[in-house]
């Protein structure tokens, strides 16, 4: 049964992110009553709803000695009022998903939900917003044979959000491999993250997470779906890219994963928020999202909080997926070693080069230069090319051992031989197994 208000809280959770240091136009000055009120109501807010109660009160305490301190009275600017109670109260909590906000137009849409009537509208509202964002999914595709790759910004928390899952989950389904991108997902709900990872288990419940929220007092426990729609992926390999920006329900996904020893997570630490909660109106322009919970992760009985996920292979998020391209295919590779048509040694060699590329020195590219037959080899500007006949240049990128390969003609690769140092011929290698040769004609 699907948990509205986690849904509320998640879609609000995300858009609170995106406004984030968006001046509005027209922004009015606030003056010294208007700041009293709403850190009046913020300390009320804290010590009702934040997930550790002394906390709330250290916080409620710290902003209330500040505006009496008057370290508030030159903020005129109500972003900059924002701005400035989030980072007291974070010095506080330590806590990053604790933030106030600005915006009148986000307060009074959710102040609109006095009716049936105005709730309906609301929901439509943020249904249709979901909807142009195709519900966080972004790109799903092959990388190469054998290899999916899934890429979404925002577990959304929808209820139709779950038919762009099944959609991008059955295209992905004869996978051999999956990579799950989130170096750009700020989190979302905890609906989508049970969705998801139920197609990466064979039909087992799994436990996936625990979360503790102290206005209810209640523990609340989530599992894999004893059922979904389409294949599921239980016996392929799954990595999960991540970045600095990767963070809460996204980081919950990589956690549990991790933990279970289901992923590989490749990429750099997240950022480290593990205390769900929701937005809450503090006066008519301004909101605060409260962490009213905490994750308690059931294999090591805590959470990312304040740490992050650390990955298993830690390189630039700018790197993240060439190298889980290529650790990919290598272990596809490898499982197939015994098949004589292994489909994925003459990729996981091209992704080796792009995930590690190697350079030669001016001398060491000279050494490869001439003519074989048909086939010229030069250097030119710093960079080796290929040509034959009367075709176009092709820059050549080395691979080690003596063979290069082609981004423009990904089937072709070219071997040179050689007669203890000197090069005597070359190998043109194909992807279907066969070779030619020609031997060298004309020295450098």
């Amino acid at each position: 049964m699907m948990n509205k208000r986690l849904i509320f809280n998640g879609c609000w959770a995300i858009l609170f992110t995106a406004l984030a240091g968006h001046a509005q136009p027209g922004t009015p000055v606030i003056d010294a009553a208007e700041k009293q009120a709403v850190i009046d109501s913020i300390g009320k807010l804290l010590t009702a709803n934040y997930v550790f109660p002394e906390k709330a009160k250290e916080m409620q305490g710290l902003i209330h000695q500040n505006l009496e301190a008057g370290q508030y009275d030159a903020l005129d600017d109500p972003n900059q009022f924002a701005s400035r109670l989030t980072e007291d109260l974070q010095s506080v909590s330590h806590d990053l998903h604790l933030r106030v906000r600005y915006n009148p137009r986000m307060i009074a849409e959710m102040n609109m939900t006095q009716t049936p009537e105005d709730s309906l509208q609301f929901i439509q509202l943020m249904e249709k917003r979901s909807a142009e964002d195709n519900y966080g999914f972004e790109e799903v595709k092959m990388l190469s044979h054998g290899v999916g790759y899934l890429k979404f910004n925002g577990f959304s928390g929808s209820p139709n959000a779950g038919k762009a899952a099944e959609a991008a989950m059955n295209f992905l389904a004869n996978s051999e491999a999956l990579i799950i991108d989130l170096r750009q997902n700020g989190g979302g709900s905890p609906d989508m993250i049970q969705i998801l990872s139920s197609y990466l288990y064979n039909g087992d419940r799994v436990h996936l997470n625990d979360f503790y929220y102290r206005p209810e007092n209640t523990t609340e426990q989530r599992w894999t779906l004893p059922y979904v729609p389409g294949k599921r992926l239980g016996d392929a390999d799954v990595y999960v890219l991540t970045s600095n920006r990767t963070f809460s329900a996204a980081e919950e996904f990589t956690y549990n994963l991790k933990n279970l020893k289901r992923a590989t997570i490749v990429g750099e630490t997240t950022g480290g928020g593990a205390h769900p909660g929701g937005v809450i109106p503090a006066s008519d322009k301004f909101g605060i999202f409260v962490p009213s919970g905490r994750a308690i992760n059931p294999i090591t009985h805590t959470n990312w909080e304040g740490t992050g996920v650390e990955p298993d292979v830690k390189v630039s998020s700018n790197d993240a997926l060439k190298e889980a391209h290529y650790r990919a295919v290598n272990a596809l590779a490898v499982k197939h070693q015994d098949d004589p048509d292994n489909p994925y040694a003459w990729t996981r060699d091209q992704l080796n080069v792009e995930a590690h590329p190697v350079t030669l020195s001016t001398a060491e590219m000279q050494t490869y230069t001439g003519t074989f037959g048909p086939r010229v080899i030069s250097l030119e500007d710093g960079h080796l090319y290929y040509r034959r006949d009367q075709g176009a240049k092709n820059p050549m990128v080395f691979m080690g051992e003596d063979r290069f390969m082609f981004e423009e003609i990904p089937y072709f690769r070219l071997h040179f031989i050689r007669n203890g140092q000197m090069i005597v011929a070359v190998e043109g290698e194909y992807d279907d197994g066969h070779t030619d040769r020609n031997e060298k004609t004309i020295k450098p």
